[in-house]
């Protein structure tokens, strides 16, 4: 189990974040850059050194500010996998992964040994005499989590572990990280900025937003009910704040919608793209709410097009190509907008 309160601050960045995570799960701590995320990592990984805080790996204190604590980086249980992996470029796959294990008192040949068992476990052994340089991207991150890995850590720590690859060969790695993870009985912690990467790879949440902690919780949690702009961007939703009394909520903004659900007080509201209908006149019918705008973009992505819309409220749709022809969509023409009340969830900020 790890239980960490870090505070730091470096440059303009203060970072406060509370995070805890057990052996039974992989945690992922998303956010965009800047957030905090790898300057967490290097805390918990005792690289950084925190301004306050505690921070506790099954049982053991390897931080407490008040009580003076500090367990250097070389005796802390963790094993970290690097954005750039940093293997050492003069040795060969092997030694890399022997280092560590040098590092940790073992001896040459035993380390060297227990090394190859390592690259052989991870299908890489038929590189082991390679330098990092002829080393695709894919097997130098092997070769970085064998070097994690072969000190028997309790705690894994990867930070940004696929950003190096190329498009192409992400998928591969990706499955090929989740099938490594699952077999590792310690902590396991993810940082990234990359929402697939997290959703594949994790089980739980920990959204990170200028230093602090915005929202935690399962996959589907924080997809359901997204509590930033920057989380119902990655999900791909409109995020509204406003007020609500009786179903009807006055946006912060200053435009009012009517929803289905009689809630009160501070609420998000999310609508989904593809909830959202576009007309080029008032459309007739009865739906609760409408409003006229503007088509400030309209971007073709796959089979579905999004039109930006900027009005009295600010929302993406999602229609479909023969949608923009049939009403001859183009940036900057008018539109309107209508949205049912029972597509819009309501939910206490």
């Amino acid at each position: 189990m790890l239980s960490a309160n870090v505070s730091v601050r470096l440059g303009v960045l203060d970072l406060d974040v509370s995070l805890e995570a057990s052996a039974a799960e992989v945690v992922a701590v998303l956010g965009p850059n800047g957030a905090g995320k790898t300057t967490l990592l290097r805390a918990i990984a005792g690289l950084i050194p925190i301004d306050a805080g505690r921070i506790e790996l099954d049982g053991a204190v390897l931080d407490d500010v008040a009580r003076g604590v500090h367990v250097p980086a070389e005796l802390r249980p963790i094993g970290v996998v690097f954005q750039d992996y940093l293997l050492f470029p003069h040795l060969t796959a092997v030694e890399n992964v022997a280092f560590g294990l040098r590092a940790h008192g073992v001896k040459s040949g035993e380390a060297r040994a227990r090394a190859m068992e390592w690259l052989e476990r991870l299908g890489i052994a038929a590189h082991a005499g390679s330098r990092p340089q002829a080393l695709s991207g894919g097997q130098a991150q092997r070769v970085a989590l064998a070097r994690a890995l072969a000190t028997n850590p309790r705690l894994l720590l990867l930070d940004e572990p696929l950003a190096a690859l190329d498009a192409s060969a992400r998928g591969e790695v990706r499955r090929e990280l989740k099938r490594h993870l699952a077999s590792f009985s310690g902590v396991r912690v993810l940082i990234t900025h990359d929402p697939l990467e997290a959703l594949a790879l994790a089980d739980r949440l920990v959204i990170v937003e200028a230093g602090r902690v915005v929202q935690r919780g399962s996959a589907a949690e924080v997809t359901a009910r997204p509590r930033s702009r920057y989380v119902a961007d990655l999900v791909g939703v409109n995020l509204l704040r406003g007020t609500a009394h009786a179903g009807e909520i006055a946006l912060h903004a200053g435009a009012t919608l009517r929803a289905a659900e009689p809630v009160d007080g501070e609420v998000f509201a999310v609508i989904h793209p593809r909830a959202v209908a576009l007309h080029r006149a008032h459309p007739e019918g009865s739906p609760r709410n409408v409003w006229r705008g503007r088509a400030a973009t309209v971007d073709l992505q796959g089979d579905r097009v999004r039109v930006r819309v900027e009005g009295d409220i600010a929302i993406v749709a999602e229609v479909t190509p023969a949608a923009v022809s049939e009403l001859a969509l183009a940036e900057g023409g008018e539109v309107w907008a209508s949205v049912k009340a029972t597509e819009i969830a309501v939910y206490p900020t």
